[in-house]
This record gives C-alpha cells, sequence and structure tokens, in this order.
C-alpha cells in the first residue's frame, strides 16, 4: 500500500526516534545504513521530511537529525500525508482514478474496508510508539537486526 520513499521514511523516523531516545543525532548515512535503505534515497527523503517539519537536522560537528520536541506524538498519518499526499486516503484499490459507491470498481466494497482499518491504524501508531516497541524488542527496525 505505501510507496518505497513512504517505507523508508517511516523506517528513518523511527530509527531518529530511538537515537535520540539515547542521546544521539544520527546523520543519514548511518540511517540509511540501520534501516537497510540506499544511501542517495535516504537524503532525499529526510531532506523532504525536514522541509516538511517532521523532523530537524544540524549540520557539523555534533550535527544529524533530531526532533525538536521528541515526546510530542507524530503519527504515521502525518507521515503518510507528506510523503504521499491527502488523496493516498481516498486511493482506488484497483487503481481508477476515480470509484465510489455510485460508479465502484471490483474491489470497491471489500477495499474500503481495508482502507478504513488502514486509516484508523495510521491515526493511531505514532513514530514514538514504534520505536518503542522496536527499543522493547518487540519488532525489528531491518532485516539486518534479525
Amino acid at each position: 500500500m505505501l510507496s518505497k520513499p513512504t517505507e523508508y521514511a517511516l523506517r528513518a523516523l523511527v530509527y531518529i526516534a530511538m537515537a535520540n531516545y539515547s542521546g544521539n543525532r544520527p546523520g543519514f548515512k548511518e540511517i540509511a545504513k540501520e534501516t537497510d535503505s540506499p544511501e542517495p534515497y535516504m537524503a532525499k527523503i529526510l531532506q523532504q521530511l525536514t522541509r516538511a517539519g517532521l523532523v530537524n537536522s544540524l549540520k557539523g560537528r555534533g550535527g544529524g537529525f533530531f526532533f525538536e520536541n521528541p515526546d510530542e506524538p507524530l503519527s504515521l498519518h502525518e507521515v503518510i500525508l507528506v510523503m504521499e499526499g491527502k488523496q493516498f486516503f481516498n486511493k482506488c484499490g484497483f487503481g481508477f482514478k476515480s470509484c465510489d459507491a455510485a460508479n465502484p470498481c471490483p474491489l470497491h466494497n471489500e477495499y474500503i474496508v481495508v482502507r478504513e482499518s488502514f486509516y484508523t491504524l495510521v491515526k493511531k501508531e505514532t513514530i514514538q510508539s514504534l520505536a518503542q516497541k522496536v527499543m522493547n524488542k518487540e519488532a525489528v527496525l531491518s532485516r539486518l537486526t534479525l
């Protein structure tokens, strides 16, 4: 459902949250390595996230990526809006430009249930809640940590 850039953005933000909890500000190379993401791609994604104000960065010694208010919840919904746009939550499961109850695609009735469940999930879950799951060893952030 999510594009690769959005998947990488979510991984990066979770890693940054974890690093910040430990008092560190990771750079883009470290983030890319630890989240099993391509470096050049990660640099562009982090630039987009920084421009959107979801994360901050400092250059130079002691620099890196960080959350201004690390305890302020950042929902997955907010990240997806930045990466995918608001139309993402209204997409047709069959790929049509428009699909509704009056003109449903073959998947419409079943897909709308999935889409609504996903919407509820991403409104509830936060970058911080996912970071906590990884730190509690209830989940992994990349296949490198398996």
